[in-house]
């Protein structure tokens, strides 16, 4: 028999492959209204491709982002995080993912430094290569910089999704990356552990661009996004002080009612 909790997380994860679906069907209309206003004005537009987690990430959060579902607000919870730092995102957009250049015998950190703390990352190079390199080249470029994390999931799955310019669910860099490291020896029972970082997606194969998931509580979903490192406890701590304040929609996956923004990433080889 399936326990009520059981059935609840199932649920969570059904209506985060719902909303992925949905914002990869406004992604598409969206691309080809920017077509043929391109064909009317002769105006080259360069879509970015957006994806979060299974529909908490796109998670492809798209959990590649999954924008949230509007609802009405509950009152908020009170602010633990600071003013962001002067400045905002850059609009960059490439066609094509970075040659690899990333040295896969060597470690590499990223560090996110956010209005609520910062949040140290231990990144798997030899097993997710091809994301490591794509989070060198975007943090060096500043892309993240001043970019809001937009989703916050509280029921069922447990991640704050972010790396999305536009802070919908729908951005990213223009380009696509492969999934990597789906067998990663983390991933038991078809579960995220606390502590693990991943790609976002649309739903579908190698669909990831800039989006990824910060995992603060065990997460049942399918191997589908590729985890690419470890968060630092320290990290965590900062992550459980963000769930703390909740989300906006008090339904448990919408905008963290902390005010996440990443004012600086950067990678670093050592």
């Amino acid at each position: 028999m399936v326990s009520n909790d059981q059935r609840r997380r199932q649920l969570a994860r059904e209506k985060f492959l719902r909303q992925q679906q949905r914002r990869e069907s406004a992604r598409r209309r969206s691309r080809t209204r920017n077509t043929v206003i391109a064909s009317a004005l002769a105006v080259v537009v360069v879509a970015g491709v957006g994806a979060l987690a299974a529909g908490a990430f796109d998670g492809k959060d798209k959990k590649d982002s999954v924008a949230a579902e509007p609802s009405a607000s509950p009152s908020k919870a009170a602010d633990p995080c600071k003013k962001p730092a002067a400045g905002k995102v850059k609009s960059l957009s490439w066609k094509k993912e970075p040659a690899l250049t990333v040295d896969k015998a060597a470690d590499y950190t990223m560090n996110l430094a956010t209005t609520c703390g910062d949040i140290g990352i231990d990144l798997k190079t030899k097993e997710a290569p091809h994301t490591v390199n794509s989070f060198d080249f975007l943090a060096g470029k500043g892309f993240f910089d001043h970019t809001k994390c937009h989703r916050l999931t509280t029921n069922g799955i447990y991640v704050l999704q972010c790396g999305d310019p536009k802070g919908t669910g729908a951005g990213g860099p223009g380009y696509t990356i492969p999934d990597e490291n789906l067998k990663d020896k983390s991933l038991k029972g078809n579960v995220y552990p606390a502590g693990t970082i991943a790609m976002a997606n649309t739903g579908q194969k190698h669909t990831g661009g800039s989006q990824f998931f910060l995992v603060y509580q065990d997460s049942q979903l399918p191997p589908s996004y590729t985890p690419f490192g470890t968060i630092s406890d320290s990290g965590m701590k900062v992550l459980k002080k963000i769930a703390a304040a909740g989300e906006s929609t008090g339904q448990g996956d919408g905008a963290p009612n902390a005010t996440v923004v990443i004012d600086k990433a950067t990678v670093t080889k050592s």
